[in-house]
């Protein structure tokens, strides 16, 4: 077999290899992720039901947007890392340094987004104003 041809199939491979790991970690993405307010000292509001898919499909929202782990003040996650649970860096009772309480990082980070697509005339739908257009009813 010729060098250019033995190149060209081992382009062709990782080609193809790259293209079906981005596949299954995109695969592995589940279409609506429920918040649930866990470890809250009081759960007030009932859960968030978020369609991720729309939000990274239709949306197009950068996975960044949300997730995140940061080293020296920048954000070094990259599409692929493992994803936490945001619980495990936001502490739902209390702030940590500068790391936010739970609910004001969701908050922070929802309902800024929300806000600024409305207020750029990108969105008239984009929920930020009333609790119960994304909480639901808390179960009793």
């Amino acid at each position: 077999m010729n060098k250019k041809l033995l190149s060209l199939l081992i382009v062709i491979f990782t080609g193809l290899l790259f293209l079906s790991g981005g596949v299954l970690i995109a695969a592995d993405v589940p279409d609506e992720v429920s918040i649930d307010n866990q470890g809250y000292k009081k759960d007030k509001k009932g859960p968030v039901k978020f369609s991720h898919k729309k939000h990274s499909t239709d949306y197009k929202v950068a996975c960044t947007d949300c997730h995140h782990e940061y080293k020296d003040g920048k954000n070094c996650w990259k599409e692929g890392d493992a994803v936490k649970k945001c619980g495990d860096c936001h502490n739902p009772k209390k702030k940590d340094g500068k790391v936010m309480k739970l609910q004001n990082s969701y908050h922070k980070n929802c309902k800024n987004c929300h806000k600024a697509l409305v207020k750029e005339g990108k969105s008239d739908k984009a929920p930020f104003k009333k609790c119960n257009q994304c909480h639901a009813k808390k179960a009793k």
